[in-house]
């Protein structure tokens, strides 16, 4: 997304201005009992990638490694010696492999306190992956210095040595996706793969003669299950996707077209209205086409990917991904567009490279405005409205704002699609609530970018400790209080986590002291307990579902077996989702999904789902916002045993008192990315 100044500044020098060959990220720290961990990385590696990142990644991986030993620096580790591979798409290393770059990260341990190589006795027997290891012993900050410094100079040795190659590399490898982009082409994945095979069953062929003895006792299989998958025309790679410009959040499909341009890729637009493939579009719709130099990420961000079942060996548990499997991020933003599989042309204009886009949005002449529940803008534009004193009201049918002409003058500013209309018959006054967001010393991530969203939609929040939540006294403070993964701590057999909550008092400033502590079952529960029961509501996201439970609420974990009588947590051999992007149904009649549509995306990282119990929802306690309506919810990544999920509740909201508990067990805020689950969030935070 290059959410960021910082990385937006980082993707303009990498992907817009500069292009380099090859990009190196120092890291740390290194896997125990090593010293650095670098390429090549281990498996897998991402399908859309050309294979000549892969071999380039093998020689520079081998120059550095090779440096290392020459100069008797022992403890470098590759591949399957670290947890690092090429499949992701995010990081500083990893999205440059997606614009035909050799990305570098290396690992390193060191820290300017003197510190200890620990004894991994498994570490310390060579290996293809660990050829040199290192003994156990005391480590300064200095050495790794010295390694770092080496490191560099086989980098930049091997750039000097084989400039030309890298330059006619980079050259090749764009010249390859633009002319796969202009043809037919058909990319190979797991689904593909499972998909020939049982095109192939009942076919009755001679085993294979010759190879390695591991394939000897296959059975050959005939090319018609081949043709069968690999030439049917679904299943070609699309030669590009347009976006309409009638979508319910054009605002936001336009916010995704410029996470695409800051990183390099040609997006064109359509000047008047214009038909492919039997579909009328409208003017100003955005076309990307897949021929162009940085083919692969635009697949990666429109295509789903397709993560293999990765296991150390069969009937083991999966090995974790690093970071994501999935992240489609046109599903995560709830882009409506079409994948096009034929050639196709029209009256397009191709926008300036690297120069961002400006919705195009003009307020019409009315006595009243409605602002669709369905744009993430109009929730940016209702906040400026109830700032500037102006009264604002939602349909109480489907959560639409409406604003009379006193808000004239900021709608103009607004830049978002609108219409003109006279008041809902039933609509509900909303005004501006206090809200609070939770915090921790140090901080949390999760919850540093849920204050980056509060900050970009023009919510005001005040950002709580858990010292202020045992203070008591919160109804008078606060309308709503968010709480982000990692806040509320587990009920034993309830699942969930608890995190690290920081130092001790004296060995930080005084100002700071404020912040330390956790959220505690004996002294925070019941304060927010009184919260809710006072009329407070309060949003949990993540591992801080755990409150439903705390709050003895007729909810219980679904993903649990019966072992021997007892409730067991599904182990990771039968069900694991690491973050992927799953489907969901969606109950559109509650306030609380305003602007949603029946069917939603999420991001899903082994989320919490919940089964209801009793008469939960008849003596209507409890109301189900989202649930897995299917056995094969996966959109985007990797769910083994995702039929576990089917039935599954994983969101709802719970009348407690006078307030509401909201439970959204998926990462509906993650990283800042997920616009299409960013409703969920804002409709709770009016009163």
């Amino acid at each position: 997304m290059l959410n960021l100044k910082e990385t937006q500044n980082i993707g303009r020098q990498l992907f817009v201005e500069w292009i380099p060959q090859i990009m190196y990220n120092h890291h740390q720290a290194g896997p125990a009992g090593t010293v650095v961990a670098g390429p090549p990385y281990r498996d897998p590696f991402n399908y859309v990638f050309d294979p000549i990142i892969l071999t380039s990644l093998d020689a520079v991986g081998a120059a550095m490694h090779n440096r290392m030993n020459v100069e008797n620096k022992p403890g470098y580790t590759q591949r399957g010696g670290s947890v690092y591979s090429t499949w992701y798409n995010g990081g500083l290393r990893t999205t440059t492999y997606f614009h035909n770059m050799v990305g570098l990260l290396t690992e390193i341990i060191g820290n300017p306190t003197p510190s200890e190589i620990p004894l991994v006795p498994s570490r310390l027997l060579p290996s293809g992956d660990s050829p040199n290891p290192v003994t156990p012993g005391k480590w300064y900050f200095k050495n790794s210095i010295d390694y770092s410094v080496s490191l560099n100079y086989a980098v930049l040795g091997y750039a000097q040595r084989y400039r030309d190659e890298l330059l006619y590399n980079i050259y090749q490898m764009g010249r390859n996706s633009i002319e796969r982009g202009k043809k037919d082409t058909w990319s190979f994945s797991p689904k593909k793969i499972e998909a020939i095979n049982n095109a192939a069953k009942g076919e009755k062929i001679g085993p294979i003669i010759g190879g390695d003895a591991d394939f000897k006792s296959r059975m050959q299989i005939s090319m018609k299950a081949f043709d069968t998958v690999m030439k049917a025309p679904a299943n070609r790679d699309p030669r590009g996707y347009i976006l309409s410009a009638d979508q319910p959040d054009f605002n936001s499909a336009i916010k995704f077209l410029n996470a695409l341009i800051r990183t390099g890729i040609v997006v064109q637009k359509a000047t008047v209205t214009f038909t492919v493939a039997g579909k009328n579009y409208p003017a100003g719709s955005y076309v990307v086409k897949t021929d162009q130099a940085f083919r692969p990420h635009v697949l990666d961000m429109f295509e789903p990917q397709d993560h293999p079942n990765d296991f150390k060996y069969e009937g083991g548990a999966p090995i974790p991904p690093y970071d994501a499997a999935g992240w489609t991020l046109a599903y995560l933003m709830d882009v409506k567009f079409d994948r096009i599989l034929d050639d196709f042309s029209g009256p397009f204009e191709k926008n300036p490279y690297g120069e961002l886009l400006k919705p195009e949005n003009k307020l019409p002449n009315g006595s009243g405005y409605v602002l669709s529940a369905a744009q993430n803008d109009s929730y940016t534009t209702v906040n400026d409205l109830l700032k500037n004193k102006v009264e604002v009201y939602r349909s109480s049918e489907n959560g639409d704002f409406y604003v009379s002409s006193a808000g004239k003058s900021v709608l103009e500013k607004a830049n978002i699609k609108l219409k003109t209309a006279s008041a809902p018959k039933n609509k509900i006054k909303i005004s501006t609530a206090r809200i609070a967001l939770w915090d921790t010393y140090g901080g949390s991530m999760a919850s540093g970018w849920v204050r980056f969203l509060m900050e970009q939609y023009h919510y005001n929040a005040t950002v709580i400790y858990p010292q202020d939540i045992d203070a008591g006294n919160l109804k008078s403070k606060y309308d709503v209080i968010v709480f982000v993964g990692g806040a509320i701590p587990s009920v034993q057999g309830a699942g969930g986590g608890n995190r690290s909550f920081g130092p001790k008092a004296d060995e930080i400033p005084q100002e700071f002291r404020n912040r330390l502590g956790r959220v505690s079952p004996d002294k925070s529960i019941p304060e927010l307990k009184k919260f809710l029961e006072a009329g407070g509501n309060i949003v949990t996201i993540g591992s801080s579902t755990n409150l439903a439970y705390h709050l003895n609420l007729p909810v219980r974990n679904a993903m649990v077996e019966i072992v021997n009588g007892e409730e067991k947590r599904l182990p990771a051999e039968k069900y694991y989702v690491p973050g992927s992007v799953l489907n969901v149904g969606v109950d559109t009649t509650l306030s609380s999904n305003w602007g949603m549509e029946k069917e939603a995306d999420v991001y899903f990282d082994n989320s919490p789902v919940f089964k209801l119990t009793g008469d939960a929802i008849a003596s209507g306690k409890i109301k189900p916002l989202m649930w897995f309506e299917n056995a094969t919810p996966l959109r985007s990544g990797w769910a083994w045993g995702q039929a576990y999920l089917q039935d599954g509740v994983t969101a709802f909201e719970a009348k407690v008192g006078k307030g509401k508990l909201l439970a959204f067990g998926p990462e509906i805020a993650f990283r800042a990315q997920t616009h299409g689950t960013f409703k969920l969030i804002f409709n709770q935070l009016y009163k």
